[in-house]
């Protein structure tokens, strides 16, 4: 059966999905990959495009009815995750803030965080240029742009993860694979198997994993490429803890208390 799989042009995506595109996991599966943003990709899912994607765990819960969550394959922050810049002190409420999508988790999180601001919707990476060229006051940045602002003397004004960490003291969920629910049971598992053992392969060869991921890597030299895909393919993305379930949960509440979003049901494929 050939099913079609969607994920970012990101080191971390391309380090843990080298496995599966380069032979090195066997399967009865014939599998085609698609590459895209992950906003393009959130958006494309409330079509149900793609078998299995990668969606934000904020698009996830609009997506309930038409995707199951795979309990492989999810990025999740542990010290880290998005971050809010600026060229200065400023106030974040009610200015100008460029944001990687409407869909996007850092999106949920910051409105979470500050409430009030305009939110400027643009590719993730334009938002440091936009920066530094006054099209916002500020930028919410995902991705490499983590790692890399301070290049551009930017400030960070708010770390989503210190204030996700005080808050709740869990794991910060930001995205997730995601398989459709409409195909059988056991091809759903056969995926989640092949993804599992993708992953595997690559937190146990990480060099080879890495120097496909270069590809990816947006002008990170070798050592942030690498550092940036172990970020986020880690333990949590091999299979999904308990600690990542309840933060999605306090999350999902913490959106639903804040009428931005119902309850979702939290159907995992373990």
């Amino acid at each position: 059966m050939k099913i079609t799989v969607a994920h970012t042009p990101d080191a971390d995506d391309a380090f843990m999905f080298y496995a599966m595109t380069h032979g090195k996991v066997d399967s009865w599966l014939e599998i085609e990959h698609v590459i895209e943003d992950i906003e393009t990709l959130n958006r494309k899912a409330f079509e149900g495009e793609y078998e299995v994607t990668a969606i934000s765990a904020h698009a996830y819960a609009l997506l309930d009815d038409r995707y199951r969550i795979l309990s492989a394959g999810a990025s999740v922050g542990d010290g880290y995750g998005p971050v809010v810049v600026a060229k200065g002190r400023i106030e974040l409420e009610g200015s100008k803030i460029a944001v990687p999508g409407k869909y996007t988790t850092a999106n949920l999180l910051l409105k979470l965080a500050v409430g009030s601001f305009k939110p400027i919707e643009m590719s993730f990476d334009r938002i440091i240029d936009a920066v530094l060229n006054d099209e916002c006051d500020a930028g919410l940045l995902i991705h490499e742009g983590q790692i890399t602002y301070g290049d551009y003397d930017l400030l960070c004004l708010l770390d989503l993860w210190e204030w996700w960490e005080k808050l709740c003291n869990l794991p910060l969920p930001l995205g997730l694979n995601a398989i459709r629910r409409d195909l059988d049971e056991e091809v759903q598992r056969e995926f989640l198997r092949v993804m599992r053992e993708s992953i595997n392969y690559a937190l146990k060869n990480v060099d080879e994993a890495i120097g496909y991921a270069m590809r990816y890597s947006r002008g990170l030299d070798r050592e942030r490429a690498k550092k940036f895909a172990l970020m986020y393919v880690n333990e949590y993305t091999y299979r999904m803890p308990e600690s990542v379930v309840e933060a999605l949960k306090r999350l999902y509440r913490m959106a639903e208390e804040n009428g931005i979003l119902k309850m979702p049901k939290l159907d995992i494929l373990e």
